[in-house]
């Protein structure tokens, strides 16, 4: 059977393709193919600099003439990688392999065995991930992040004005503003997003065990360990651990993993309360002609897109807690995990992105219903309990919190009479009364 959008077995393939398909430059098989060949045909070009006096004929038009072996990289030419794999049964050594046949094609026979020169596969991956990490995080997911908060924010600036009971323990509290709820979660999110920004992603490259054995021994005169920061650092923009085994430690990957799983959960406590905020009615939702809400019932326009986003995050979180968990560990020097786990990463990248859009489309969705929450405000009337027993206690008044106890928590109605009859037969003085008598579910809202 033939892939496709019908025929995939993951939906980040089959259902949701057309919403993630971006990752593809990342973290597809091709992707991880291209950095490989990317990565080596820079480290090339850095012997080629430093310089090995084996190389000093090849000239720079040569060397600039190779950048287009991965700056053109193609679907074919990943294709024969895979081709040579099949006899290799290693995919580093297969684009070792299938550099070498391009080195053939441009007249640079003489120069192949450098390619790959004292490196380990691990040296070749352990660059190429953390890239995909970097860029995806750049390209893919913080340009979507920046739409989401935009929105936060937008909504959050439209309803700061609008009062609402606020909720804790699922009873009535005290008020609250709509705009400065929304605040909370954007205020959450920039916080977290600023750490994500901050942390740093490190590459292992030191040959077979992190000591360039074979580098010193074939040059013992050249400064291998600095050579290997200048390639990380400058050639690829990353970070070098020093210290390592065959494999990176993969412990700045999974601080990335769980900070960006920290702001899943974030998104998810957001689903959760715009899904209450629905089923309250304080918001309807806009549908477009055509749509069907309820197989049976007509009437329904259900909050789907809150839905889909919290199970997806679900899914993002169980991955990156895989990852977090998995990556750091290796028996001994190094163990092959690693290699299974890592082609995992872009899946619960792409849940997060397809969670991200859903949480954007129905926060695009929701339409203010004044009249639902204003009713809620004026039916419990007996969250300004809190206000007046404050000021009471400022008042020096005998007990306060304990005479609005015995008002508010009865099994009985408490209306705006209740309250107003209640203040008249304190025994305080007729400015205070009338600065209790001001006081509503509406205007007791704080300082936002």
């Amino acid at each position: 059977m033939i892939l496709s959008a019908l025929t995939a077995i993951s939906p980040v393939d089959g259902r949701y393709r057309g919403r993630v398909e971006k990752l593809d430059a990342y973290f597809s098989e091709f992707a991880l193919i291209r950095y490989r060949v990317m990565i080596e045909i820079h480290y090339f070009t850095a012997l080629w600099e430093l310089p090995l006096p084996q190389l000093a004929g090849i000239s720079a038009s040569d060397v600039q003439r190779l950048s287009g072996i991965w700056e053109y990289f193609s679907l074919e030419d990943a294709a024969r990688v895979k081709e040579i794999e099949k006899t290799t049964n290693h995919d580093v050594k297969a684009v070792e392999y299938f550099l070498k046949e391009q080195f053939d094609a441009r007249g640079l026979s003489a120069y192949k065995e450098f390619i790959h020169l004292g490196l380990t596969s691990q040296d070749i991956n352990n660059t190429a991930v953390p890239l995909s990490i970097r860029e995806a995080l750049e390209e893919a997911y913080m340009p979507a992040m920046e739409k989401l908060m935009d929105k936060l924010k937008e909504l959050a600036a439209a309803w700061m004005e609008v009062p609402m009971l606020a909720y804790t323990h699922g009873q009535p509290a005290s008020p609250t503003k709509l705009g400065k709820e929304i605040m909370v979660f954007a205020e959450r999110l920039e916080v977290q997003l600023s750490l994500l920004k901050s942390l740093p992603l490190y590459a292992k490259f030191g040959g077979a065990t992190g000591n360039l054995n074979a580098h010193k021994v074939a040059y013992p005169l050249v400064d291998w360990n600095a050579f290997a920061n200048r390639f990380v650092g400058e050639k690829l923009g990353l970070g070098r651990s020093q210290y390592t085994t065959q494999i990176a430690h993969y412990d700045d990957h999974g601080a990335i993993f769980d900070t960006l799983k920290r702001i899943n959960s974030i998104l998810l406590d957001l689903d959760r309360d715009m899904w209450l905020y629905i089923s309250m009615n304080y918001f309807k939702q806009q549908v477009k002609k055509g749509e069907v809400g309820s197989s049976t019932m007509p009437h329904k326009v259900n909050p789907i897109d809150f839905e889909n986003s919290e199970g997806n995050l679900g899914i993002a979180n169980a991955g990156f807690e895989h990852l977090t968990q998995k990556l750091p560990v290796s028996r001994l020097q190094r163990d092959l995990t690693d290699s299974t786990v890592t082609r995992f990463i872009g899946v619960p990248f792409a849940h997060t992105l397809i969670a991200m859009d859903s949480t954007l489309r129905g926060l695009g969705k929701l339409l203010l219903n004044r009249e639902a929450i204003d009713r809620d405000l004026e039916e419990n009337q007996a969250v300004v309990g809190e206000a007046i027993q404050t000021i009471l206690r400022r008042e020096g008044y005998p007990h306060p919190y304990e005479a609005l106890k015995e008002l508010t928590r009865g099994n009985h109605p408490v209306t705006r009479d209740t309250i107003l009859s209640f203040i008249d037969q304190l025994d305080i003085g007729e400015n205070v009364k009338q600065e209790l008598r001001n006081i509503t579910p509406r205007n007791y809202t704080g300082i936002f």
